[in-house]
């Protein structure tokens, strides 16, 4: 990376674009509730007599029909036939209803109905997201070295919920004349996620670690661009789940780029 005017415009591209999917309807924000799912009837709303009460909305939004097998239906309360939700790991579905996106969540076979106020004022008072300076020295061209076999690795989350994943793949590189490696524990070989964690964890970066997407992915080589690492979805909501870093994914040096943590006081 360069810091020439085009490098440092597709940047500030890529930085409006981060905040206006933050902003979004679906996006991390205006998050209200979370609340696990098991299997049976549940009235919806904001009433305080509903099996699942909702902190906005109108008093009865619905009623929610959890399925042995985890499948889900849901109907309005204000008429209409039943929505079916299928349970997605990987693509949960919504559905609006009465200004309130509804979103099925699954981890390890365990659903949990996730709800976003349109209309919520959080977007339009969030204060933004501080970054570091852009260092060139901190996108890096790794090796993308695939294991002899897939690894299956067990991954905490910000809710002590311990996840299984598999990892096909580490970035090797060097910083400053050291390696260093990261392990691909969410993604794809050909668009992988990396969780890590660096030494200004906690003073300058979210405390639990960050996020950082490959790019430019060849057989062999990886591109890691630090100047976009990113806050986890948990570091704006309570009602998040995220994955942590796994032990391999520590680095023991200050990786300073990207994304800052959020200002003190900033709570949703």
């Amino acid at each position: 990376m360069t810091t020439d005017t085009h490098t440092l415009a597709d940047l500030d591209g890529w930085k409006a674009k981060r905040l206006a999917a933050l902003k979004a309807a679906d996006g991390w924000l205006n998050l209200v509730s979370r609340d696990w799912l098991q299997a049976g009837v549940f009235s919806v709303g904001s009433g305080a007599t509903n099996d699942i009460v909702l902190p906005v909305g109108p008093e009865r939004l619905g009623v929610l029909t959890q399925h042995a097998d985890g499948e889900v239906d849901f109907v309005p309360a204000a008429g209409g036939a039943a929505v079916h939700l299928s349970p997605n790991k990987k693509l949960p579905p919504k559905l609006l209803v009465d200004g309130l996106l509804l979103e099925l969540t699954t981890i390890n076979g365990e659903n949990a109905l996730r709800v976003r106020d349109t209309q919520s004022p959080a977007p339009a008072a969030f204060p933004g997201i501080a970054t570091f300076p852009v260092r060139p020295d901190l996108r890096v061209v790794a090796d993308w070295i695939a294991f002899d076999a897939p690894r299956g690795l067990t991954v905490d989350t910000s809710r002590q919920i311990a996840t299984a994943v598999e990892a096909t793949h580490q970035a090797v590189f060097t910083i400053a004349g050291q390696r260093f490696s990261l392990t691909a524990t969410h993604g794809t070989p050909e668009a992988p996620q990396f969780v890590f964690r660096d030494q200004t964890a906690g003073d300058a970066t979210y405390p639990a670690g960050r996020f950082v997407y490959g790019e430019q992915v060849t057989a062999t080589s990886i591109v890691i661009d630090f100047n976009k690492a990113i806050n986890p979805p948990c570091a704006f909501t309570d009602f998040a789940v995220c994955p942590l870093p796994p032990p391999e994914n520590i680095l023991p040096i200050r990786i300073e780029a990207g994304e800052k943590r959020l200002p003190d006081g900033w709570s949703h």
